[in-house]
């Protein structure tokens, strides 16, 4: 699976490459509530064929009858704001008194959105820095922490995996978790040094290692934008790779396995030497409490809480496995 601006980037070049002419559509700027957030993508053909979205759908719809009437007339990018009137915000599907800013962008061969996914496919995070008076467009190499901005007269926008996995265990439900991942934007990482595990191992766009996983996180030298889940229920590879995640910077760190297995694993991670502050942060019974059974549901329920704990959501608002109980009183989580 592809991220959903991804598939805008493909889309548009597959326009491009059979002679159609496309734009390109990009939240620049909201105030107030907005359907969408700065940086989503929208890609619209000179037929009125659309991949993407920008609000939602009515301002989606806006533009679609635009093109639809007028074709693709514009020859360098232009500002368009909508909703600012409540007359406009209530058309437009947002909340009273919401805007939202887009940079509407004619794509063509020189828009360098070609070479954009040749450097997304080497998993490359990147700069793309669009003049908005002539079009041109320049692509460089992005810092992890880069954000998209508006300054200079140019829209500098950041493409790629801004945000690491990296999952221990090569089973289904790590099968599941990276899928998922994958199309949130992760650059998602499987280590699975046992060869009846990872030898039947095909995941288009994620990478499989064989090395020892403490080794791995060591080596991908862990930052804030990095997230460890330990899946394979076996201490020798998940405690010494949880040991070295948690000492690190990582924005999440989980286990899956019940809350007894867990107790006991804490139990051993101390015998590491890590402090209760560190050990504080390790999640496990791993995702949030859904009711799930199935591999397929239980990575939802992993991801819905990593996306909790990256989005800034309050543990108090987070109802996790730890806390969460069946009404027969048993733990509705994985159980070794």
């Amino acid at each position: 699976m592809d991220s959903i601006d991804l598939e805008v980037l493909k889309t548009a070049a597959l326009w491009l490459a059979n002679g159609r002419r496309c734009q390109l559509v990009t939240v620049v700027k909201t105030w107030g509530s907005s359907p969408r957030p700065i940086g989503a993508t929208l890609a619209i053909c000179e037929d009125g064929q659309v991949v993407g979205s920008v609000s939602g759908g009515c301002i989606e719809d806006d533009l679609i009858e635009q093109v639809r009437q007028h074709g693709i007339t514009r020859t360098v990018p232009e500002i368009l704001s909508y909703g600012i009137s409540a007359d406009e915000a209530h058309r437009f599907g947002l909340p009273c008194g919401g805007t939202i800013e887009l940079a509407i962008e004619p794509l063509s061969a020189a828009s360098g959105i070609d070479e954009l996914l040749a450097r997304l496919e080497r998993h490359e995070l990147v700069a793309r820095r669009l003049d908005l008076a002539s079009g041109a467009v320049t692509l460089t190499h992005a810092d992890a922490g880069a954000t998209q901005l508006v300054a200079d007269g140019a829209l500098c926008t950041v493409h790629g995996p801004r945000w690491r996995l990296f999952i221990i265990g090569a089973g289904q439900l790590s099968r599941f978790v990276a899928q998922v991942a994958s199309a949130m934007d992760y650059h998602v990482t499987v280590c699975d040094p046992r060869e009846e595990y990872s030898a039947g191992w095909q995941l288009p766009g994620v990478e499989l290692v064989h090395t020892m996983p403490d080794d791995l996180v060591i080596d991908a030298k862990l930052d804030r934008r990095s997230a460890v889940l330990a899946l394979t229920h076996d201490p020798k590879l998940d405690d010494l790779a949880l040991m070295e995640a948690l000492k690190s910077d990582a924005f999440y760190v989980g286990a899956i396995g019940s809350r007894l297995n867990n107790a006991k694993r804490r139990e051993r991670l101390k015998l590491f030497d890590l402090n209760d502050a560190e050990l504080a942060r390790l999640h496990g019974p791993v995702g949030l409490y859904i009711g799930s059974k199935t591999p397929a549901e239980i990575a939802i329920s992993i991801l819905a809480e990593m996306t909790a704990v990256k989005n800034g959501v309050p543990a108090g608002l987070q109802v996790n496995h730890a806390a969460a109980l069946t009404p027969a009183g048993t733990e509705a989580c994985v159980r070794d």
